[in-house]
């Protein structure tokens, strides 16, 4: 069976950028190996032109593409969280010198789209009362971060 691998490509921080995501993915998270240039192909002698890590086990790929290709919202990495500590943490982490967005989004520093979200919102969501899920939708839509109490409070409401 093939194995499908995420494939990232960086201008010139690949290295960087799986340094930050095992940082903040400490368990089961380690770069595995970092391939340089030898002085033929684009770039600097022994500079780094692709990085393979895992984060929770998921393998990676990360190359310094340069400029040519940028990251968009229509890929995300999609984080399952179960405690709205996790959430937090995660958000806090992830989000230092990006931007946060609607819904759970956010864009990391390298321009990489993280959707973090608690488990809850789906057991929520997808009930069988159609208005308790359309006053969670509801309350979700008006957060960038998800709070999960706030989700509960308006399921309960409803």
């Amino acid at each position: 069976m093939p194995t499908i691998t995420p494939f990232l490509w960086f201008d010139s921080q690949a290295l960087e950028a799986a340094k930050f995501y095992v940082s903040v993915f400490k368990q089961g998270s380690k770069i595995t190996s970092i391939a340089k240039t030898g002085g033929k192909g684009p770039g600097k002698k022994a500079a780094v032109m692709g990085v393979t890590f895992r984060l929770r086990g998921q393998q990676f790929r990360a190359l310094n593409g340069g400029p040519v290709f940028h990251f968009t919202p229509a890929i995300s990495m999609f984080v399952d969280c179960t405690t709205q500590r996790e959430v937090d943490d995660l958000w806090k982490k992830l989000g230092r010198g990006g931007k946060p967005s609607r819904c759970g989004w956010l864009t990391d520093r390298y321009g990489l789209s993280w959707q973090i979200i608690p488990k809850q919102l789906g057991k929520l969501m997808h009930g069988t009362a159609p208005a308790k899920s359309a006053a969670v939708m509801k309350a979700m839509m008006a957060m960038d971060k998800i709070d999960i109490a706030g989700l509960e409070r308006a399921y309960k409401s409803a």
